[in-house]
């Protein structure tokens, strides 16, 4: 995030501010609506914008970390998908002779463990966007230079914010993730936040920033999809994935009017 989409040399604290006011902007209209966007890809679309605002061009974007990270657009959710449906169709043969009963049972303590890993892998991925947008700014005051470490209070401030954040908010996002696209019992919650465990675990060693939020979707459809076709809600998953592909131009349009805004208020 602080090297690889745009060239640090342009980054000062007008395109820091239209970014931040493009992914948040974008966040809060799908928060509204109950559509589990990436809020990741919400914060890489408003410094892309913010970035061509200031350049007047598209010459300060490094192609290379935008389309890995485009790229896992799909291969996210998809990963996510198999690695649901797999781990599903494993635990249902292992519980063959089990009854629904103790199968439950046995699965709502497992689901601590796999939401445990999930949120580590959340964390593991998704707060290091932000640790690395506050340390994009910290070089472009002067603060810090390119080869020093990132600052430890960035790094607590930005785990307890996320931490905090999944505390408090996103009820519109949990109800859609928990019961709008597919209804989840325990052996499905379990097998969905490992397959997006695994997922977020693998990208985060490759250092690309992918979304969690691609990622759980596309598991919990595959969880779905492996029970009955029908299980699905695939108009509400249509609309999810409709959201995925504005996020980045529409966060984007938003930072670069953000960028102007801050330039023509401060």
């Amino acid at each position: 995030m602080a090297k690889g989409i745009i060239d640090p040399s342009v980054v000062d604290h007008y395109l820091i501010f239209g970014a931040l006011l493009g992914a948040i902007a974008w966040n809060v209209v799908t928060w509204y609506y109950g559509i589990p966007s990436s809020s990741s890809h919400a914060l890489i679309g408003g410094i892309v914008g913010a970035a061509i605002a200031k350049a007047g061009s598209t010459d300060s974007l490094i192609g290379a970390g935008i389309w890995k990270t485009v790229a896992f657009i799909v291969i996210s959710p998809l990963f996510g998908y198999i690695l649901g449906s797999l781990i599903l169709v494993v635990v249902a043969w292992v519980c063959r002779n089990k009854t629904q009963r103790r199968v439950d049972k046995w699965f709502r303590r497992l689901q601590l463990v796999s939401a445990a890993l999930y949120s580590l892998g959340h964390g593991g991925n998704d707060a290091q966007k932000t640790v690395g947008i506050i340390w994009m700014l910290l070089i472009a005051a002067g603060v810090t230079a390119q080869g020093d470490p990132v600052p430890m209070w960035v790094v607590v401030l930005c785990y307890l914010a996320i931490g905090l954040g999944t505390l408090f908010g996103g009820w519109r996002i949990v109800k859609t993730m928990g019961q709008r696209i597919t209804k989840l019992k325990p052996v499905g919650g379990f097998c969905a936040e490992t397959g997006g465990a695994i997922t977020l675990f693998l990208a985060t060693s490759l250092g690309i920033p992918v979304s969690t939020t691609h990622t759980i979707t596309g598991a919990i459809v595959g969880v779905g999809s492996v029970r009955r076709t029908a299980a699905v809600r695939w108009g509400i998953a249509g609309s999810i994935v409709w959201a995925w592909v504005l996020t980045i131009p529409c966060s984007a349009l938003i930072a670069a009017g953000g960028y102007w805004l801050g330039r023509g208020l401060f």
